[in-house]
């Protein structure tokens, strides 16, 4: 219970993310709107880490940077720019399916029946607030959602997996967290120069929502994302996720004033079923993935995930 409301923080200031990228920040620029996010935010937590990656974290860090902060970034930017709060931010729904089907492959944590009823009843719930919207859906913003939301899935399992280093013992999560904002960051910096040309102006609105996702929304959210996902199951991590939708959607709603018909309440009532039928099953399965994690943490230590 401890690690899931741990856990809990990073959806909950990812949902807030979508009402302020759409409210406060920057029209047409995806790229520096991410590199801004992203470097700030890892340069933060590597000052106060103070570690550089060794050995294989290296290239590591570039692949999570790239599908955990750059290219996810960038989509989600893109998303919240073309569609309402609550419908870009209910597309995320969908991962713990995605997380739940990756780790199976990746880590050999087979989903038990909640876990896979739960993501089934939240993709349920989000095909309903889609497909019946009162709102217009741009279907360049749903790609994007769909696109962050499949970058972000196998980047979570793969950064679960080579959470142990190469001697066996685990890495730290600030210095690992840092070091793929920085990755991130930096690769962006020169496609956002190249595609976007001059940086965007910034008035006294950008910068207090630039605070906001650099600090808040990036560097505290991924450090308690990546501890909790170190100490839970990846199926059971994805479903703490689906915060990420319900609080844009009461945001959007709340803030934006964008109205929901009774299909959309009934598809958010959904995707908070698939949370509790899929919430962690007791002392069974918190013994199991522990063992499983110390098995996994050896694979990984002895060369596995390189």
């Amino acid at each position: 219970m401890r690690w899931g409301v741990v856990t809990a923080v990073a959806p909950v200031a990812w949902g807030a993310n979508y009402y302020v990228t759409h409210e406060f920040l920057p029209d047409g620029h995806p790229l520096y709107g991410a590199a801004i996010r992203a470097l700030p935010a890892g340069l933060l937590l590597l000052a106060v880490g103070r570690r550089l990656p060794r050995g294989a974290w290296w290239w590591r860090s570039v692949v999570l940077g790239v599908l955990n902060m750059g290219g996810f970034f960038a989509l989600v930017y893109v998303a919240a720019q073309r569609l309402p709060t609550s419908l870009a931010s209910v597309v995320m729904a969908l991962s713990p399916l995605a997380m739940a089907l990756i780790a199976w492959g990746l880590l050999g944590e087979r989903p038990r029946a909640g876990h896979l009823v739960g993501a089934a009843v939240g993709a349920g719930g989000v095909g309903l607030m889609l497909l019946t919207a009162s709102m217009a859906v741009d279907p360049v913003g749903v790609l994007a959602s769909v696109g962050a939301m499949g970058m972000s899935s196998l980047g979570y399992v793969l950064a679960k997996r080579w959470s142990a280093g190469d001697d066996g013992a685990e890495v730290d999560v600030l210095a690992s967290t840092a070091w793929q904002l920085v990755a991130g960051g930096l690769l962006l910096l020169p496609f956002a120069v190249v595609v976007e040309g001059a940086p965007p102006v910034l008035d006294g609105r950008a910068l207090w929502g630039f605070g906001y996702v650099t600090v808040v929304a990036t560097a505290v959210a991924f450090a308690t994302w990546f501890a909790g996902l170190r100490r839970l199951p990846a199926a059971t991590v994805g479903l703490i996720g689906l915060l990420n939708p319900v609080t844009g959607v009461l945001l959007g709603t709340a803030l934006s004033g964008e109205a929901l018909g009774g299909r959309e309440w009934c598809g958010l009532l959904l995707v908070l079923g698939g949370v509790f039928l899929g919430r962690p099953g007791g002392k069974r399965e918190k013994v199991g993935a522990a063992v499983k994690g110390r098995g996994m943490r050896g694979r990984v230590g002895v060369g596995g995930g390189k």
